[in-house]
């Protein structure tokens, strides 16, 4: 039973147990990551596009399939795709001197420091939960009396009758909610081979291999964080930046009515001011990467095997890896091009089908065991 669960369920057999309903930021959190009376017209919530049946992804289709999100006005359309919220919170705060380059924060760009600070975001931002300033999001939670003995329980008295203070509660507790082991079990089946609970198929076992090779692969030297390839916590991503040459998603960009504009990344971050990070994205974890597609900031790959093999085409000269799968037309030019990270890209050899499937097989086996499912 979910932790919002069991707090709606007592306070419907104990009739004192409203003051205990959220006795902890945790449940106070998850209330609250749930609760769609937080936007403008009461139809959209954090759980909305970090949906947790779905690996905290949204699945909603939109005109420009599930690459983007939609608003809580039922029109707006964002012109990135929503990450997952899965393991978020080991993202580091914003680092712009981090072994030299850009590292951590939170969204795409980087511009949130915490948890606390992305959970703040999207009320007040007019494409996503639209409400229009701090104050209004306080009155809504002012409505419901749980939140208010709740906070002044957990925070102080009389906290909800200051904006600032009242909204910054609310993202604490809804960060508190991200930092459970909801968000990060560590029971993947990579996890579990770690701990001797399984083994792999050989696919499996060539893709770990592969990936972690520094001879066939550069897929750890960004998608790796810790030393050890045994680390029971590892996180796979550096959480660094970089332009790997992903094309514009044509039809969210028409959609969103950003046609013609350029995403300018990292360079979007209000800390970052050097054009030499236009065109980077923050590196994104692979838990659960096979259940949260589409994939890239924009959404514009449907397919995690053609993520593998935009990769390859990097490496490849055969005529049919310049070949995208997924539209039969040779893969368009990179969205940015004077960033691009080359060297990481053109390290390594061409892989053939064996070793692409391998690699996909092992990532697969990074998805969370709640998830497993949806591998099917």
């Amino acid at each position: 039973m979910s932790l919002i669960r069991t707090a709606i369920s007592l306070s419907l057999f104990a009739p004192m147990a409203i003051a205990e309903s959220y006795n902890s930021l945790e449940t106070l959190g998850e209330a609250l990551f749930h609760d769609e009376n937080l936007s403008l017209n009461r139809t959209q919530s954090c759980a909305t596009c970090h949906d947790p049946e779905m690996a905290f992804v949204d699945p909603r289709e939109t005109d420009a399939g599930r690459a983007v999100s939609l608003g809580d006005d039922g029109v707006s359309l964002g012109d990135r795709n929503t990450p997952t919220a899965s393991y978020a919170a080991f993202v580091p705060e914003f680092d712009l001197e981090w072994d030299g380059d850009a590292a951590g924060g939170l969204f795409w760009d980087g511009r949130a420091n915490t948890l606390e600070d992305q959970a703040g975001g999207p009320p007040l931002n007019p494409v996503e939960m639209g409400m229009a300033d701090k104050p209004a999001v306080v009155a809504r939670l002012k409505e419901n009396p749980d939140y208010v003995i709740s906070m002044e329980a957990l925070f102080a008295p009389g906290v909800l009758e200051d904006a600032e203070a009242g909204y910054s509660a609310m993202t604490q507790a809804i960060a508190a909610f991200e930092r459970t082991d909801v968000f990060a079990p560590f029971d993947s089946k990579y996890d579990r081979y770690l701990r001797g609970e399984v083994e792999f198929t050989k696919e499996e076992e060539l893709g770990r291999v592969l990936f972690f090779s520094e001879q066939f692969t550069n897929c750890a030297e960004c998608h790796q964080l810790r030393s050890s390839q045994t680390h029971q916590k590892e996180t796979f991503t550096n959480y660094e930046y970089h332009n790997i040459g992903v094309p514009v998603n044509v039809v969210a960009r028409e959609v969103s009515g950003a046609k013609g504009s350029i995403d300018k990344g990292l360079l979007s971050n209000p800390e970052v001011k050097k054009t030499k990070h236009m065109g980077k994205f923050r590196t994104p974890t692979l838990r659960n990467v096979a259940v949260t597609g589409p994939y890239m900031h924009n959404g514009v790959f449907e397919d995690l095997r053609t993520v593998v093999l935009f990769y390859n085409k990097y490496n490849s000269k055969d005529e049919k890896r310049q070949i995208n799968p997924e539209t039969g037309a040779k893969w368009r030019v990179p969205e940015v091009m004077h960033s691009l990270s080359v060297e990481e890209l053109t390290e390594g050899p061409a892989l053939d089908d064996k070793r692409i499937d391998a690699l996909v097989a092992f990532m697969k086996t990074l998805t969370d065991a709640r998830y497993e499912h949806l591998l099917q």
